[in-house]
């Protein structure tokens, strides 16, 4: 089998020296995972024949937030065939599935971000278990790289397309991040209750605005320390609204660019079972660009920093194995914690609990990584994607 190519995986049988289950810290020893029409068949000791050997099979990596890959990105190309270019740049890094992130544009253009998701979906690319919109229903006060002149309030016509979009589900989950201190009373509530996964971001928002919009059913925050209100003595602000929460769940670069490491361990020792590794990476993630354009400005890649000219960061260049390498090198985060937090949490945080387990009758949602923690290959729908690295599959 060609390596980088996808291909039907509705009978394999996986040989796992070590299998993170998803239910438990300690890895089942020398395993097959039996995968029958796109499903766990079983997982019995090893014997006989395999299709595939892997050093370490862990549930597959959810990516809630990639804004593009392999030279795509979601706002310049806004359809079905940038939604499988850009998931298949993220299987390189291990993400079995992603949402597709489409950040604050012009007017209702994001409306074409959610067709362009159920478009893929429908036509059978793997992987793609939402859409994720970034905007652009922000804070003026916290734009980051994002378009200030694009920003705007959440008006009536933006709420019944969003509902009816979330209820309608073709889309897979509905991301929206927003600014709860932006909003009207009771806005929050009612796209939480049509089925919209709500976080907040780029918000400049203080604790009781937070606990207004928990109330209202706020699901997370994006981007956990960035462009948000920071945590002080007197205000926790947004940063301290979700370390606080209990519910909360909260998306996280681990690049050591956007947040410092140690600011990284305090969220992940607070929040272990809420905390989502996040890449929020662009074009350059899985291709050869080095620089682009966001609405005009000029973006420079150096080294994997992203930023303008004024050193704004613009997304980042980050993949999801290299997060998990940063949680576990960097942060010194224990691997079954750092794995929890790139498969479980986030599976969680979008109301699919179905893919954080690798378990007997569950759809084969996996991840496979090398000693090294770096990814050589994913399972998702149905579809097995190896890489360049991967050993080779038997006969």
């Amino acid at each position: 089998m060609p390596p980088n190519t996808l291909s039907p995986a509705k009978d394999l049988r996986i040989a796992a020296a070590q299998l993170y289950d998803g239910s438990s810290n300690e890895p089942l020893q020398d395993v097959v995972i039996e995968v029958q029409q796109g499903r766990v068949a079983a997982i019995t000791p090893r014997q006989g024949d395999v299709d595939l050997q892997v050093a370490i099979a862990a549930p597959g990596f959810i990516d809630l937030q990639i804004n593009g890959a392999n030279d795509v990105q979601f706002n310049d190309q806004t359809d079905a065939a940038a939604v499988a270019d850009i998931a298949h740049g993220a299987r390189q890094g291990g993400s079995a599935h992603i949402l597709p992130t489409f950040i604050t544009d012009e007017g209702t253009r994001y409306q074409q971000a959610v067709a362009a998701v159920a478009e893929a979906r429908a036509g059978g690319t793997p992987g793609i278990a939402g859409v994720h919109l970034e905007g652009p229903f922000l804070s003026p006060n916290r734009p980051g790289i994002h378009p200030a002149h694009c920003i705007r309030p959440l008006g009536s016509e933006d709420m019944q397309f969003l509902q009816a979009s979330a209820a309608e589900g073709t889309c897979g989950t509905l991301l929206l991040t927003l600014a709860p201190e932006c909003t009207a009373a009771g806005q929050i509530r009612r796209l939480s209750d049509a089925g919209v996964t709500v976080f907040a971001g780029h918000s400049a928002a203080s604790h009781a605005e937070m606990q207004g919009a928990i109330r209202e059913g706020l699901r997370g925050a994006t981007h956990l320390w960035n462009a948000m209100s920071p945590l002080t003595s007197r205000e926790p602000g947004v940063v301290g609204a979700v370390l606080a929460a209990r519910q909360l769940y909260a998306g996280i670069i681990a690049d050591g660019v956007h947040v410092d490491f140690a600011n990284v361990g305090i969220a992940a020792r607070l929040m272990p079972d809420h905390l989502c590794l996040v890449t929020d990476a662009m074009l350059t993630l899985a291709g050869t660009t080095r620089q682009f354009q966001i609405h005009g400005v000029e973006i420079h890649r150096d080294g994997n920093r992203l930023s303008d000219a004024k050193g704004t960061l613009a997304g980042a260049h980050l993949a999801m194995d290299e997060a998990l390498r940063n949680m576990v090198q960097q942060v010194g985060i224990p691997l079954p914690d750092a794995l929890r937090m790139a498969a479980g949490n986030p599976a969680r945080a979008i109301g699919r609990p179905d893919l954080a387990q690798i378990r007997q009758g569950a759809a084969a949602s996996l991840t496979f990584l090398n000693q090294d923690l770096d990814a050589i290959g994913t399972l998702a729908d149905g579809q097995l994607h190896l890489t360049q690295d991967t050993p080779h599959v038997a006969a």
